[in-house]
C-alpha cells in the first residue's frame, strides 16, 4: 500500500520547514570573503586608529539631496557609541506645507566626528518619511446618547497626513568582509563606499517598528508634535531578515492586502524576540498543516456518517451558527484575508453538517440544553445591554454583531458541554470524529501560543483557553469509556464490519 495523501502533504510541509530553517541559517551567518584582497569588500570599521562617529536627524519638506539651508536640526547624538542603544524624545515644529496635508521627511546623517557632514565623503545620508497618508479611524459613538455616524460620510473619507511618532535608526556593528561578486541582495542597496575603497557602516531605518497605533492625525492647527528617536546596533543577519520582510509586506499591498493586515504582521516581528519569532514561524506552518488535515478528515467523517447517533445535534447546529457569526464579525472588523479564508471554509463545512437527528441522542441532548439555557440566555442578554450602555460602536450593526460574537466567544463552551453529557449517558466516545478532532485539538494548543504573540480581542484570547478545558475532558472520557468495536468510527465504518469485508475479499481471491 502506497503512502496516503495526508502523509504526502505532511512530508511536503516538513520539507518546507527544513528548507526554511536552512535559509534562515544562511541569512544570519553569511560566509566572509575568503578570496584574494581585490575580490573582497572590507568594512571601514577596521580602520586604525578606530574612527569615532556622530549621528544627526534633520527634517525637511524635500526628499532628494537638500542643501543645509533646507534642513532643520531636531536631534544630535553627541556622545554616540556604535554598540550602545539609546532613545530620546524631541519636539518637531511642523511647516505650514505639512500641516496642509503635506509630507515631512527625516534626513539621517552618519558621519565622522569633527568633520562637516555635508561635504565629507565619509558621510552616510539616508531619508525616511516622518508622515504617512492613511484613512482616519472610523468614529465610534454611544448609540443611545450620541448621533450614529453617517455611513455615506465614512465611505467618502480620503487619506490624510498622519504623524509617525516614532523612528528607529540602526547601524550595523559588524566588520564582515564581503565578496565583491556575491554581495547579498538585501545589503547591496545600503552599501556606500569611502574614497579609500572601504564600504561605510550600513545605516538602516527600521520601518517594521512603525505601527498604525503610533500614527497621529495632523491638523492645520497642529504646530508641534513629539517624536521618539530610537537608536540600536543591528547584526547583518537581522538586517537581511528585516529587509526581506519589508519587501514582502510591500508585495502584499500590491496583492490587495490592507494596511491593517500588514500592520498585524508587523506586530509579530517587532513585538517578539527572535527565538520566539522562529518558534512562531514553525508553529504557523504546523497550524496550516493541521487546519488542512482537520478540514479533510472532517469532510470524510460527515460524508460517511449515516445518522446522528451519539452526536449532539444542537451542538452541530450551534457550531454552524457560531462559525457564521464569527465570520461576519471578522468581516465587520476588516480582518486579514489569512484569517477570513479559514473562517469562511469552516463556516461552509459546519453548514453542511446540519441534518436529521437520532431520537435517543436527541433526548439526552435536550436534557443537557435545558439546564444550560438557564445560564446562557440571561448572560447573553445582560452582556448585550451592558455593552450598549457603556461601550461605543460604529453603528447598530456593529453593536449587534459584536454582541453575537461575544456570546459565541465567552459562552460558546456551554454548547460544547451537551456532547460531554451525551458521551456520559451513552458511556462511549466511539461516535466522535477522533481523527479530525485530534487535528483540531493540536491547533487549539497552537492557538494558545498565538494568544500571547498576536494582537487579538480579549474575548478571542479567552476562547483559546476555553477549548483546552473541553479537550482535556474529552480525553478523560476517551480513557474512561472503552471503545466498542461494533460502533461505527469517524468514517461510518466499524472494526467488525471492516474485518468481515476484508475476510470476504480474501475468500474471493482464494476461489
Amino acid at each position: 500500500m502506497g503512502p496516503s495523501f495526508s502523509m504526502i502533504i505532511s512530508a511536503v510541509f516538513f520539507s518546507y520547514i527544513a528548507y526554511s530553517l536552512w535559509v534562515m541559517v544562511e541569512i544570519f551567518y553569511p560566509k566572509p570573503c575568503e578570496g584574494p584582497p581585490k575580490s573582497c569588500l572590507t568594512s571601514y570599521l577596521i580602520v586604525r586608529p578606530k574612527p569615532t562617529f556622530g549621528l544627526r536627524l534633520y527634517t525637511s519638506t524635500r526628499y532628494l539631496a537638500p542643501s543645509e539651508q533646507d534642513l532643520t536640526l531636531v536631534w544630535d547624538y553627541h556622545n554616540f557609541s556604535l554598540t550602545e542603544p539609546t532613545n530620546d524624545v524631541v519636539n518637531v515644529t511642523l511647516p505650514l506645507k505639512t500641516r496642509r496635508n503635506g509630507t515631512l521627511y527625516g534626513h539621517i546623517f552618519f558621519f565622522l566626528r569633527g568633520r562637516d557632514p555635508f561635504f565629507d565623503k565619509h558621510t552616510v545620508h539616508t531619508q525616511v518619511s516622518l508622515t504617512s497618508y492613511s484613512l482616519p479611524e472610523s468614529k465610534v459613538v454611544n448609540l443611545l446618547t450620541d448621533k450614529t455616524p453617517n455611513a455615506s460620510v465614512e465611505l467618502n473619507q480620503k487619506p490624510v497626513s498622519h504623524w509617525r511618532s516614532k523612528i528607529t535608526i540602526n547601524v550595523v556593528q559588524e566588520d564582515l568582509s564581503l565578496n565583491r561578486n556575491a554581495i547579498p541582495g538585501e545589503l547591496y542597496r545600503y552599501i556606500k563606499f569611502s574614497p579609500e575603497g572601504f564600504y561605510l557602516p550600513i545605516v538602516f531605518i527600521d520601518e517594521l517598528s512603525n505601527r498604525l497605533s503610533d500614527l497621529q492625525i495632523i491638523n492645520t492647527t497642529t504646530r508641534t508634535l513629539s517624536l521618539k528617536v530610537n537608536y540600536a546596533p543591528i547584526s547583518i543577519g537581522k538586517l537581511r531578515l528585516w529587509t526581506s520582510m519589508m519587501d514582502s509586506m510591500k508585495a502584499m499591498k500590491t496583492l490587495g492586502f490592507k494596511e491593517k493586515d500588514v500592520d498585524e504582521l508587523k506586530g509579530i516581528f517587532t513585538d517578539t524576540n527572535l527565538v520566539l519569532l522562529l518558534l512562531t514561524f514553525a508553529v504557523s506552518t504546523l497550524h496550516l498543516l493541521f487546519d488542512f488535515l482537520a478540514f479533510k478528515n472532517d469532510i470524510n467523517f460527515w460524508r460517511g456518517k449515516k445518522s446522528m447517533e451519539g452526536l449532539s445535534s444542537r451542538g452541530v447546529v450551534w457550531r454552524c451558527v457560531s462559525t457564521m457569526i464569527i465570520f461576519l464579525f471578522l468581516l465587520d472588523q476588516e480582518s486579514s484575508l489569512l484569517v477570513l479564508i479559514p473562517a469562511g471554509i469552516g463556516a461552509f463545512i459546519e453548514f453542511g453538517k446540519v441534518s436529521d437527528k437520532e431520537k435517543q441522542t436527541n433526548e439526552f441532548d435536550s436534557e443537557a440544553m435545558k439546564y444550560l439555557s438557564y445560564v446562557l440566555y440571561p448572560l447573553c442578554i445582560c452582556g448585550a445591554i451592558y455593552s450598549l450602555i457603556y461601550i461605543q460602536y460604529k453603528s447598530w450593526y456593529s453593536w449587534f454583531i459584536n454582541s453575537l460574537v461575544n456570546g459565541v466567544y465567552l459562552f460558546g463552551f456551554l454548547f460544547m458541554l451537551p456532547q460531554l453529557f451525551v458521551n456520559y449517558k451513552l458511556k462511549s466516545v466511539a461516535h466522535l470524529p477522533w481523527r479530525a478532532f485530534m487535528y483540531k485539538a493540536f491547533n487549539t494548543f497552537i492557538d494558545d501560543v498565538f494568544a500571547f504573540i498576536i494582537t487579538m480581542p480579549t474575548a478571542h484570547r479567552l476562547a483559546c483557553f476555553r477549548d483546552d478545558v473541553v479537550f482535556l475532558i474529552y480525553l478523560y472520557q476517551r480513557w474512561l469509556y472503552p471503545v466498542d468495536k461494533t460502533r461505527v468510527n469517524e468514517y461510518g465504518m466499524s472494526y467488525e464490519e471492516d474485518k468481515v469485508k476484508t475476510d470476504s475479499k480474501k475468500k474471493k481471491k482464494d476461489e
